[in-house]
């Protein structure tokens, strides 16, 4: 029996997991309001939506302990409904229908109209680019392209978002200028596979065109690129990036490893050699550029040896910005079948000593830093401090500009020069500069 139940119609949007689950979550939003729904994100709402990350072990967790959670408050009766979306969805509903059964409905990645439906809405063809952004006011994520046609043994992305699906030029063009009309300044250029854009529009890729037609749009005055898959990039992408001021010097390019053994059974369809030519190519082409990688220790079969080539490897490209994820071995992937034979303490210890030499690596870059002054962008404040960054820097992973608001004021949202007076292993202190 109910007795709590809450009379506002108000729908809470959980989102879990990557920037795509993020655009995804604002995408619903935007469709809600034109609905005349009230929406909010992460706020108290009698009727929850979660979208769910399935990507690995930890994020599934994350996504089953918030369902339960939701799950527990409609049974206290403190939400009406209950409906979960997204990737862990997508792939696992039929086993999530039969353990958590007390969710309303359970709905995969493309099915953002039948989702609508059930929260009593229509889904709105003509809603190009509209999304109710949660970011930020001064950037926003572009999605370019949806899936990824890439046969990378370890990953299960494939399975929950399928084949890639470029969106067309003008479409994008079209969502941009919507951000840019609502005081959107920076776009952060997602896919599963920047790389493998438009190859299957236009026949090739094109993310240099692409970028072309972006730059021209008023108001937007940085574009960034997250997630270039490093087999196959498309090199003319440099010459834009180093001929146009509004396509930042960075580039986010998940390498995994460095093994070729590893990279083999990885199916990453490269080498070693390849690899560091084409990142000594990019530091070529773009002196200035800042380089993001992410990196998986303990997948299977990787030995000591294959572990400290990687480690030699990391030392000597010092890259400006390193992640390292453990190795997750999923069901339904084409590593599954092998042995997941490096121990989880292992794995633990390999990942903890790339982070150790990332973080002096990162020390010694910040230091050369000192003295100098760069443009950022100021996101937010928070306590004492504002937090800005730098065109080699991107929201939620990278360094962050602290400045001291009890000293100094800089307008949130705005581009303000910061000459940097301190810097620790990832972050920097800076004041403002006229």
């Amino acid at each position: 029996m109910r007795t709590k139940s809450l009379k506002k119609n108000k729908i809470n949007v959980v989102t879990l997991g990557c920037s795509k689950n993020v655009y995804d979550s604002e995408v619903l939003m935007g469709q809600l309001k034109a609905n005349n729904k009230d929406v909010a994100h992460e706020e108290e709402g009698n009727v929850v939506v979660i979208n769910t990350c399935g990507f690995i072990d930890n994020a599934k967790e994350e996504s089953v302990n918030t369902i339960l959670e939701y799950v527990q408050k409609k049974e206290a009766g403190d939400v009406d409904k209950v409906f979960v979306t997204g990737c862990l969805s997508e792939r696992y509903k039929p086993d999530l229908e039969k353990e958590i059964p007390n969710v309303d409905e359970y709905f995969g990645t493309s099915d953002l109209p039948n989702l609508l439906k059930a929260l009593g809405a229509d889904y709105k063809h003509e809603l190009i680019g509209e999304r109710l952004t949660t970011t930020p006011k001064n950037y926003a994520y572009l999605k370019i392209a949806e899936g990824c046609d890439r046969p990378c043994s370890f990953c299960a992305i494939p399975l929950m978002r399928g084949k890639h699906k470029s969106k067309p030029i003008e479409k994008l063009v079209e969502e941009s200028e919507k951000l840019a009309a609502k005081g959107v300044k920076e776009l952060v250029l997602i896919a599963q596979d920047l790389t493998y854009y438009g190859l299957d529009l236009y026949k090739k890729r094109n993310l240099a065109e692409l970028l072309q037609a972006l730059v021209k749009v008023d108001g937007i005055e940085w574009i960034r690129l997250h997630y270039a898959f490093p087999t196959g990039f498309p090199m003319d992408v440099l010459e834009v990036m180093k001929n146009e001021p509004k396509v930042c010097n960075y580039i986010d390019i998940p390498l995994q490893h460095i093994s070729d053994s590893i990279l083999k059974s990885m199916r990453r369809g490269t080498t070693k050699a390849k690899t560091t030519k084409l990142l000594q190519d990019f530091r070529e082409a773009v002196p200035e550029m800042t380089i993001r990688t992410t990196l998986i220790v303990g997948y299977p079969g990787e030995t000591e040896e294959d572990f400290q080539t990687l480690k030699n490897w990391v030392k000597e490209m010092r890259f400006e910005r390193l992640g390292c994820f453990t190795y997750s071995h999923e069901e339904n992937t084409h590593a599954y079948s092998l042995v997941d034979d490096v121990p989880e303490e292992t794995k633990q210890q390999r990942a903890n000593e790339i982070m150790e030499l990332q973080s002096q690596i990162s020390w010694e870059l910040n230091q050369e830093k000192m003295g100098k002054t760069f443009r950022c962008i100021i996101d937010r404040k928070e306590g004492n401090h504002f937090v800005g960054r730098t065109e080699f820097d991107s929201p939620d992973v990278d360094n962050e500009v602290l400045i001291d608001a009890t000293k100094h004021y800089v307008k949130i949202g705005a581009f303000t020069n910061v000459e940097i007076i301190e810097a620790s292993d990832f972050d920097l202190i800076g004041v403002p500069v006229d």
